[in-house]
C-alpha cells in the first residue's frame, strides 16, 4: 500500500469504517493559507471554512485526529499559525481573522481568552511524531503564554477567573459563579503537561515548576469546588461558595488527574447514571436531573458535543475505565451516524452537537443557524480518534516504540497502513482455524502490548516484517 495513503480502519461495522473514510474525504476541503497581510505563519492550516478564522481551540482538538493523517494533512500547522500571532506579553488570542490577521476580541470576553489546551496538545504530538527538536522550540511560547494567563486571571486566591464565555459554552447556567471548575481544571491540564514536556526535555527546573503550579490548582479545586455529598467538582462564586449546577465541565478534573480513586468513582458514577450524564448519547452539558436541562439540547442546555465527549472518555482513561470508555465511544458514533441523513437527505451530515436523548441534531429554536454544520474541528474526534483509540483501541507512542491495544472483546477489527514516523505497520484480529490470531506486519521493530478482555496482557517484541499470534497462547 501506497505510504501516502490514509490509515485505514477495520471493524465489523462497516458504517464505522464508511464514515471514518469519508471523514478524510471531506477535510480535504478544510484547508486554507492566510492572507499575505495577516501576519500568520505562511502555511496551510485547517480551518472551518464559512467562518474564516483561525481558532485556537479548533485548532487544538483537531490536532488530536489530525495526527492520523499518516503527516498527509499536518496537525502542527494550525498551532504554529497561533504561536506566529503570539504578542510581545505572551497573550494568543483565541479567535483570529484568517485574512486580515486581527483577533476577534468580543464584548463578553475582551481579552479573547479560552481553553488553555496547548501543552496537551503538544505533548499528544510528540508521542505522535517523536519530535523532540519542536518541543524544545515552542517550550518558549507555550511558558510565555502560560505566563500571560496568570498575570491576566490568576487572583490572589490562587485561582483563575474568566469571562462565562472562555469556555466557549455560551448559554450555559452558571450565574454568579466566578471561579469556573473547568477552566480551573484545564489550567491545571496545562500545568500538568507543561511539566510533563519539561521531562521529555530533561529540564528539571521547568518540570519543577509546573508540577508546583499543578499542585497548587489540585489542592485548591479539590478544597473549594468538591463536594463530597454530591460526588462532583461544581463552580464556585466569589465567597467560594459552590453553585450546585452539575455541567460537563465538571469532568476535566479527571483528565488532570485531580480527584483520588475514591473520588473519581463517585463521578464516574454519575457518567452511568441516566438521570445525570449517562444518556444513551453520552454526554449532555447539564445533568438530567438539573431544572435547566433541556432534551433538545438547546444550546449548552443538554447537547452532546463530540470534542466533550472525548475530554471525558480521555479522562476516564487515566483511571483505567477502557470498557466504559469504549462502550460509550461506540454509542456516540452510533448517534453520529443515525443523525448524518437528516429528513431523507442523501449527503451525510456530521453536526457540532447532538440531542442526548433522541437522534438528531441538537435544536434551539432561537438560533437557527446552530448547530454548524459538517463542523468538523469537533465531530472528526469522534469519527477518526475515537475510532482508532477506543472503539479499536490502539494507543501509539513513538518515542517510546510502544502500541497497546485494548481488546475489550474478541472481534473483526485493526488497522492498515498506519505510520508510526518511518515505520509503517499493520494489526488486524481475525479468527482462523486455529482461533483467535492477530496478524502483524512492520518495517522495523517496535513493543506491542496486547491486553484482551482484561485477563491476559503481555509485551512482546515485534520484528520487522510479517508475523502472527494466537490469543490462546498468550
Amino acid at each position: 500500500m501506497s505510504k501516502k495513503d490514509f490509515p485505514r480502519v477495520h471493524f465489523y461495522d462497516q458504517d464505522f469504517v464508511d464514515i471514518y473514510d469519508r471523514t478524510w474525504a471531506w477535510i480535504a476541503d478544510y484547508w486554507t493559507t492566510p492572507g499575505p497581510d495577516s501576519g500568520i505563519s505562511n502555511t496551510k492550516f485547517f480551518f472551518y471554512p464559512p467562518e474564516r478564522t483561525l481558532d485556537l481551540m479548533e485548532q487544538c482538538f483537531s490536532s488530536f485526529y489530525l495526527t492520523y493523517s499518516n503527516r498527509i494533512y499536518p496537525a502542527s500547522n494550525g498551532l504554529d499559525a497561533l504561536y506566529s500571532k503570539q504578542e510581545e506579553n505572551g497573550a494568543i488570542r483565541w479567535k483570529y481573522d484568517i485574512d486580515s490577521g486581527k483577533a476577534i476580541l468580543p464584548a463578553d470576553n475582551p481579552e479573547g481568552v479560552c481553553l488553555p489546551l496547548f501543552s496537551w496538545a503538544e505533548y499528544n504530538l510528540y508521542h505522535k511524531g517523536a519530535n523532540k527538536k519542536r518541543v524544545k522550540e515552542v517550550m518558549p511560547v507555550l511558558q510565555a503564554y502560560y505566563s500571560w494567563l496568570e498575570s491576566s486571571f490568576k487572583k490572589p486566591n490562587g485561582l483563575f477567573a474568566v469571562p462565562h464565555s472562555a469556555t466557549g459554552m455560551m448559554n450555559l447556567p452558571r450565574e454568579n459563579a466566578a471561579y469556573l471548575a473547568d477552566f480551573n481544571s484545564v489550567m491545571a491540564v496545562n500545568a500538568l503537561y507543561m511539566s510533563a514536556l519539561g521531562d521529555i526535555l530533561n529540564d528539571k527546573e521547568i518540570s519543577f515548576i509546573y508540577k508546583r503550579n499543578y499542585f497548587s490548582l489540585k489542592t485548591r479545586l479539590n478544597n473549594y469546588m468538591w463536594n463530597a455529598e454530591d460526588g462532583f467538582y461544581y463552580d464556585i462564586d466569589e465567597n467560594k461558595k459552590q453553585i450546585k449546577i452539575k455541567t460537563i465541565g465538571g469532568f476535566w478534573p479527571l483528565l488532570a488527574e485531580i480527584p483520588n480513586e475514591e473520588r473519581a468513582a463517585a463521578m464516574i458514577g454519575h457518567l452511568t447514571n441516566p438521570m445525570s450524564f449517562g444518556t444513551e448519547n453520552p454526554f449532555p452539558c447539564l445533568a438530567v436531573d438539573s431544572a435547566y436541562y433541556d432534551k433538545r439540547g438547546m444550546g449548552y442546555r443538554g447537547s452532546v458535543f463530540p470534542h466533550l465527549t472525548y475530554m471525558v472518555l480521555k479522562g476516564l482513561e487515566k483511571y483505567n475505565q477502557w470498557e466504559l470508555a469504549r462502550d460509550c465511544a461506540i454509542r456516540h458514533l452510533y448517534f453520529i451516524l443515525d443523525s448524518a441523513h437528516q429528513n431523507g437527505e442523501n449527503k451525510q451530515t456530521l453536526w457540532e452537537a447532538y440531542q442526548p436523548q433522541n437522534e438528531g441534531r441538537a435544536i434551539w429554536p432561537e438560533n437557527p443557524a446552530w448547530p454548524r454544520t459538517q463542523y468538523l474541528g469537533f465531530s472528526g474526534l469522534a469519527t477518526v480518534a475515537l475510532m482508532i483509540e477506543n472503539i479499536v483501541g490502539l494507543l501509539v507512542s513513538l518515542p517510546r516504540k510502544t502500541v497497546d491495544w485494548i481488546i475489550p472483546n474478541l472481534e473483526v477489527m485493526g488497522i492498515e497502513n498506519l505510520s508510526l514516523k518511518r515505520n509503517m505497520i499493520t494489526i488486524l484480529s481475525n479468527k482462523s482455524g486455529r482461533g483467535w490470531e492477530i496478524f502483524m506486519d512492520s518495517e522495523k521493530l517496535y513493543y506491542f502490548t496486547i491486553n484482551v478482555l482484561g485477563k491476559k496482557k503481555k509485551t512482546l517484541p515485534i520484528p520487522s516484517g510479517k508475523c502472527s499470534m494466537l490469543i490462546d497462547k498468550i
